[in-house]
């Protein structure tokens, strides 16, 4: 490579969602009230689970900590792609794509983890229910958490600086409508095989490791379930675990479809329609799963309204 051709970018310019203008504005229409649903979603269950005491339990802990990774994960995609649906270039500075990097990976690592965690709680409370608030004490909830608070900033920070201290050259053109880091590896000077391999590595082990303790909680609850003799016992079981199994299949289904469909001229396209699913839709969908199907947050959502209509008076 040409050092003339070696030089750090001041800005990076995002490919966008889209590059046909007639679709800008009704796209912007789109993503501007998915967002407001998402942040309207999350920040309620945030908000519920706080103030109801009848939410304070493992299960809603990690619910909670969900919808904190989905407002995130969504806060950091979503504004920025707005604007550059109304902007003439989009263009994002050197140190914000470094940062938001940063952050789509935190949030996308952690739910991985924070998913399995919610299988675990599951798998207790139903194979183990005598025993289930001694084992999911408020100790271990925290420990859960943060592990996967702490392993996916090591990840995020490895492989932003990684990459953020490699030399770009040619083209600053990302193709994708966000900073993500495999778009972004074409444009370093640098071998990358290391980094290539680094991604793969952790992507596998994430996934696989994650996804391995969601099945084998399910098949052990299955297990226990179908040992149940009263058909209401297995009945309530199961409902327990309807939200969580329905955001697992949406989560990982959309990722699973991402990786693993053939490789063509058109995966590109492909791949931004289902990032755009797991950074933009997922988090929207979430909360209204698990309060659509579920009558404790609906009864908290009517006592925390009260109180509220109470103070107001």
């Amino acid at each position: 490579m040409d050092p003339q051709n070696r030089t750090t970018p001041t800005e990076f310019i995002l490919w966008g969602v889209t590059r046909r203008p007639e679709l800008q504005l009704p796209l912007f229409g789109v993503f501007f009230i998915i967002y407001i649903v998402t942040v309207v979603g999350n920040l309620g269950m945030i908000i519920l689970t706080k103030l109801d005491s009848h939410l304070h339990t493992p299960m809603y802990f990690f619910i909670r900590h969900l919808a904190y990774i989905d407002l995130g994960n969504s806060t950091v995609i979503c504004p920025k792609m707005l604007v550059n649906f109304v902007v003439d270039q989009n263009t994002i500075s050197y140190y914000a794509c470094a940062t938001q990097l940063a952050f789509f990976l935190l949030f996308i690592i952690s739910e991985f983890f924070i998913l399995s965690s919610m299988a675990y709680d599951r798998y207790v409370a139903i194979c183990n229910p005598l025993l289930y608030s001694v084992i999911m004490s408020p100790r271990l909830c925290c420990v859960l958490a943060g592990m996967s608070y702490l392993y996916s900033t090591f990840q995020a920070l490895l492989f932003t600086i990684k990459i953020f201290t490699l030399t770009f050259c040619g083209s600053n053109v990302i193709s994708h409508f966000y900073c993500d880091d495999v778009p972004l590896l074409p444009m370093l000077c640098s071998n990358v095989r290391e980094i290539q391999f680094l991604i793969i590595a952790f992507s596998s082990f994430n996934l696989i490791s994650s996804l391995l303790i969601v099945l084998v909680s399910y098949i052990l609850i299955l297990l226990a379930v179908s040992r149940m003799n009263s058909a209401e016992g297995r009945k309530k079981a199961f409902s327990t675990c309807g939200s969580h199994l329905t955001v697992v299949f949406v989560f990982y289904g959309t990722l699973f479809f991402m990786y693993l469909q053939p490789k063509s001229t058109d995966s590109f396209e492909t791949d931004k329609v289902a990032s755009v699913f797991y950074t933009l839709v997922i988090p929207m969908l979430n909360p209204l799963i698990y309060s659509l199907r579920n009558k404790e947050v609906k009864n908290a959502f009517h006592r925390v309204f009260k109180i509220l209509c109470n103070l107001h008076i």
